[in-house]
């Protein structure tokens, strides 16, 4: 899962290896086994543009003008309460090859955006260590894994800056390794929150797979030591590349909550720039925010002031090739807490949340040694972020709320719903090019799940229904 747009010409020729691909998956058809791709579609800001002077808008190298969130934006337009900040939780972030910057990524990230250190940054590696940051090992695409590993670690923490970050590093991208490492976390970490922003294509795999079968078990040993798991979508519509409908895989899987993309309405072109007047109140599609957007308190810092909530739609941008995933399993039956939806298979799809290109949340990144700006999209961007609503739900309840699906389809079927998600019912995730795709509707969907928190109303309903 990785598509970059105007990185550096050090990493040029590795890069464009992937870019027609999103959520892919490589298979051996002797073993049964595959290999997880990682997605963080990232867009490099310009030169000498470091952080914008006027977020949310921003300069990009191959793209001209883009909408762009940092930090305080996204928690405005979600409505995070100023009361919880994730302390005592613990959240860990599951990633391949892990990055040789992370922690200095991190440091800068937070100094940029006058976000405070976690209270512990723990990098669990596999047996014999971490492994050596190769660059230039393009079938398993570690330059996309490391920028991954920034946009998880980054917005996990931003989100939820009281709570301790966990980066569980596995020895490769295969099924087997990812499972290892999940396995040894679970073991070590009782009652914490695990994001995934990877999967494979269900119909590169068959239900019967083994790396299909211990992630499973994984997952349902996660929820016995009340641990929440998330996992996204998908960046590559309904179909994932098929011919067919089908979930993404760990984000299908019933124990798992899915991640879903949203994004802002109305939707700006690329390419395009507005201004807002002093003291007017202006949208950027998510986000409302207060004029003028000019140079901040301090140099560097974005001058906007993000004032609330716009509106969405479900994320699909036909001119970057990308669109959220969401559609029936093929692996999985219906689950009890879907059970009055009409379903005939697991939907793979819960929750949503922003994953905007244009319109995607600002991450540092420096693996190659350049110090670098990103505008990154994707789903891969809303699971640790819901990660980050868990462990302010298990602050808020102080206790371990473990396994979300029951509660959240509990919610959204009750009095509380247009309280606690705004409904996606507008747009579709069927990618251009592709057969097949799911429109948004009233309720529940498959190409937007509920819809996106609204995270001061929605926590206190998970305490008391989970």
């Amino acid at each position: 899962m990785k598509k970059i747009l105007g990185i550096t010409a050090i990493a040029l020729s590795a890069i464009m290896l992937f870019l027609p691909a999103a959520f892919s998956a490589t298979t051996s058809p002797s073993s049964g086994g595959f290999d997880y791709r990682v997605n963080p579609i990232a867009i490099e800001l310009s030169p000498n543009t470091i952080i914008p002077d006027s977020v949310p808008y921003c300069s990009s190298r191959s793209l001209g003008s883009l909408i762009c969130y940092s930090p305080n934006f996204i928690r405005a337009a979600y409505n995070f309460p100023s009361t919880l900040d994730g302390t005592g939780q613990t959240i860990l972030i599951v990633d391949a090859f892990g990055s040789p910057t992370v922690q200095n990524d991190l440091t800068v990230f937070d100094s940029t955006f006058g976000i405070a250190a976690p209270p512990s940054f723990t990098i669990l590696c596999p047996t014999g260590g971490c492994p050596a940051f190769a660059p230039s090992n393009t079938f398993h695409d570690e330059i996309g894994w490391s920028i991954e590993t920034s946009l998880d670690v980054e917005y996990a923490h931003a989100m939820a800056p009281g709570a301790n970050i966990v980066l569980v590093v596995a020895s490769t991208s295969s099924g087997n390794a990812i499972n290892v490492a999940e396995a040894n976390a679970i073991s070590l970490y009782p009652g914490s929150i695990i994001s995934q922003s990877f999967g494979i294509p269900e119909f590169l795999v068959h239900n019967n797979n083994a790396q299909i079968l211990q992630a499973d078990s994984n997952y349902q040993t996660a929820a016995a030591a009340k641990i929440t798991v998330f996992a996204s979508a998908g960046d590559s519509g309904a179909t994932n590349g098929a011919s067919t409908a089908n979930g993404l895989f760990p984000a299908s899987d019933p124990f798992v909550t899915a991640v879903a993309g949203s994004e802002g309405m109305p939707y700006f072109a690329t390419g395009t720039h507005f201004s807002c007047a002093t003291g007017a109140t202006c949208t950027s599609g998510l986000t409302t925010f207060t004029g003028p957007c000019g140079v901040g308190p301090r140099p560097g810092f974005p001058g906007c002031a993000p004032t609330g909530y716009g509106a969405e739609q479900v994320w699909n941008e036909p001119k970057l090739g990308a669109a959220t995933g969401g559609a029936s399993s093929l692996l999985f039956g219906t689950p009890s807490y879907q059970s009055g939806l009409g379903l005939t298979s697991r939907g793979a799809a819960d929750v949503d949340y922003n994953a905007a290109i244009n319109g995607g949340v600002l991450v540092y990144w420096t693996a190659l040694g350049s110090k670098i700006w990103f505008v990154v999209g994707g789903t891969s961007a809303g699971s640790p972020q819901w990660a980050a609503i868990a462990a302010l739900a298990d602050q808020a309840a102080g206790r371990s709320l473990g396994f979300l699906n029951p509660a959240i389809y509990k919610i959204a079927e009750g009095p509380n719903y247009a309280n606690d998600f705004h409904d996606i019912t507008v747009g579709n995730n069927q990618l251009v090019g592709t057969p097949a795709g799911f429109n948004a509707a009233t309720g529940y969907d498959l190409a937007s799940g509920w819809g996106t928190p609204n995270v001061t109303n929605l926590i206190p309903d998970l305490v008391a229904n989970a």
